[in-house]
């Protein structure tokens, strides 16, 4: 029986992660599997894996074939590199405490690599961060220094209307006491034209 590790899709449409199975190569993809090993989210970066490494290597040494894809997961697991130093072992090559030397290496040099990669992406991410708040800050910058333009063109409309409407008001109450002195000017004169008359 043809026995593969591949990935058997799961979750949501557009949002998919993946359990890593040892499965016959004639079953359905997400159908009935042997062994699930591991699971796989592409969704987060960078993306997370979880392989239950003893199991893999053992299906590896039992002659299970990954696909392209797992093939790319076990490798960057380190299960490929342990395989091939037990192969080495085998042939006689070098002996295992060798082999988990180099094994080591290997493991240390691949971890500081994910451990700058995510370093990375923080910084990035952190860097993006304070630009887009920079650019918030002048764009609110930018609202507060036109509202006070708009404040103080408004205050001076409203004084401007003030003065306006006392200048009308005094006109008025200038026009009202003419008015009235103009009506008082014709009794003071009807008034000394009576006082001649009695004369």
């Amino acid at each position: 029986m043809p026995v593969k590790i591949r990935l058997a899709r799961h979750g949501r449409k557009r949002y998919a992660y993946y359990h890593i199975v040892v499965a016959d190569s004639r079953a359905p993809r997400d159908g009935k599997y042997i062994e699930r090993i591991g699971s796989y989210n592409p969704n987060t970066n960078p993306a997370t894996i979880d392989l239950n490494f003893d199991k893999a290597l053992t299906w590896l040494g039992k002659g299970a074939q990954p696909t392209d894809t797992t093939r790319a997961i076990l490798s960057y697991k380190g299960v490929l590199m342990k395989k091939h130093l037990l192969d080495g072992v085998k042939k006689g090559a070098f002996d295992e405490a060798e082999a988990e030397r180099r094994f080591q290496k290997w493991m240390e040099d691949k971890e500081a690599k994910i451990q700058a990669k995510k370093d990375q992406l923080s910084s990035e991410t952190e860097k993006e961060r304070k630009a887009r708040l920079e650019e918030e800050a002048k764009i609110n910058a930018e609202r507060a220094e036109k509202l006070a333009k708009r404040n103080a063109e408004l205050a001076a409309e409203a004084e401007a209307e003030t003065k306006q409407e006392e200048a009308a008001e005094a006109e008025e109450a200038t026009e009202e006491t003419t008015e009235e002195a103009a009506q008082e000017e014709p009794k003071a004169e009807a008034s000394d034209e009576e006082t001649k008359k009695e004369e």
